[in-house]
C-alpha cells in the first residue's frame, strides 16, 4: 500500500544580500533575506509541525508567528507608510492575539501564502517612495512619525530570528498562560 505524504512547506530561494549595494538596495535585500528566513525555518515542516507550540505554557508556534509576521507587514508598510486603510489579516479589535492564538483551526499552507502575499504588497506599498517620506503614524500615538527608512530598518530589525517581535510574542503568551 502506497504511503500517502502530507503537505509539507517548500524551501524558498534565499539569496544573500549583496555587500556593495545602494543603501536601498542593501535594505531592501537585508529585509527580503530574514523574509526568507522564517520561510526557511518553517521549510520540510507539515501543517501540524507548523502549529504546535514551542514550550509550554507559551502559545507561540511558527505558524503563529508567520500570521503575526503577515500583520506586521501590513502596519508598517501598507497601513503607516503608504496610509492604506486596512483591517489586519489575522488580528482584530476584539481579538487582538488571533494571531497567535486561532492556529489550531488555521490553514497553514494559506496562511503562509497570505505571508508571502504581503511582504509582496508591502515592498509594492512603497516601491515610488523615497527613504527620506516622512510618514505619520496610526494608532495609539498618530503623533509620531518616521521615514520610510527607520520602517525598513525596524522590519529588518523585527523580522531578524530572535527578534524583539519573537520574543515579544512568546512573552505575552506566556503572561495570558500564566493568568489562567
Amino acid at each position: 500500500m502506497p504511503v500517502t505524504v502530507g503537505w509539507t512547506v517548500p524551501t524558498p530561494n534565499r539569496s544573500e544580500p549583496h555587500y556593495l549595494a545602494s543603501e536601498r538596495e542593501a535594505l531592501e535585500e537585508w529585509l527580503e533575506y530574514h523574509r526568507s528566513t522564517l520561510v526557511t525555518k518553517c521549510a520540510g515542516l507539515s501543517e501540524d509541525d507548523l502549529k504546535r507550540r514551542a514550550v509550554a505554557p507559551s502559545g507561540l508556534s511558527l505558524l503563529g508567528l508567520v500570521r503575526h509576521m503577515a500583520d506586521v507587514e501590513r502596519w508598517w508598510f501598507r497601513m503607516n507608510a503608504a496610509g492604506e486603510d486596512l483591517p489586519f489579516r489575522f488580528s482584530t479589535d476584539a481579538h487582538p492575539d488571533a494571531d497567535f492564538d486561532d492556529v489550531d483551526v488555521a490553514d497553514a499552507r494559506a496562511d503562509l501564502a497570505a505571508y508571502e502575499e504581503e511582504c509582496r504588497a508591502a515592498t509594492d506599498a512603497v516601491r515610488g517612495r523615497s527613504l527620506d517620506d516622512v510618514v505619520a503614524s496610526r494608532g495609539h500615538h498618530p503623533e509620531r512619525t518616521r521615514n520610510v527608512r527607520w520602517i525598513y530598518l525596524h522590519m529588518i530589525e523585527e523580522s531578524c530570528p530572535g527578534s524583539r517581535s519573537t520574543y515579544r510574542g512568546a512573552h505575552r503568551r506566556a503572561d495570558v498562560a500564566d493568568r489562567r
